[in-house]
């Protein structure tokens, strides 16, 4: 019998070669050797399921840390900042009771215009600091206190100018 069916194929080969099975015979045969066309661990929805597992997992792991982390900074750079300004602030307040003992109402009005834009920008700046607080917004504030305290010192320079050409001018002139 098997001879038959050899030579049956082989009398009408040119016949079977354009034909081929359908889908559904293929599946049937498949699943009687035993053999599936694509894996389990092979198939687009694992692998899928797989990228957004991943992907949640990292998210998951890395936002927290990030937000301690970033937390932690912003805390220990506020304390320095604290410390950094109380210091500016005594330093300017003893500048400005210098300044109002010596009080010289000539170059006032030049010195607290100044002064009082510098002081409005400190606001602001100290506003932003409290909102997003980042290295370049506290070198900003610790650069304007120490304008400001260059600012008093360059007036108490010009009233101690102005005391001493004052003083000098009082004393009586020795003549001989």
């Amino acid at each position: 019998m098997k001879d038959q069916l050899e030579d049956f194929i082989r009398q009408n080969k040119p016949a079977f070669d354009d034909k081929e099975p359908s889908e559904r015979n293929w599946k049937r045969i498949e699943a009687s050797v035993g053999l599936s066309r694509v894996a389990w661990w092979n198939r687009v929805g694992v692998w899928r399921a797989a990228a957004v597992l991943f992907m949640a997992l990292s998210v998951y792991l890395l936002i927290p840390k990030f937000d301690k982390s970033r937390a932690l900074a912003s805390d220990t750079s506020l304390k320095e900042f604290n410390d950094v300004e109380a210091y500016y602030v005594q330093q300017i307040s003893e500048k400005v009771e210098m300044i109002d003992e010596l009080k010289a109402e000539e170059g006032l009005n030049g010195m607290t215009q100044d002064f009082k834009q510098l002081e409005v920008m400190y606001l602001v700046l100290k506003e932003e600091m409290k909102t997003r607080p980042s290295q370049k917004v506290k070198d900003a504030l610790v650069l304007n206190l120490m304008v400001r305290i260059d600012l008093l010192n360059q007036h108490l320079q010009q009233l101690e100018n102005e005391l001493r050409k004052g003083q000098e001018g009082e004393k009586p002139k020795v003549t001989t």
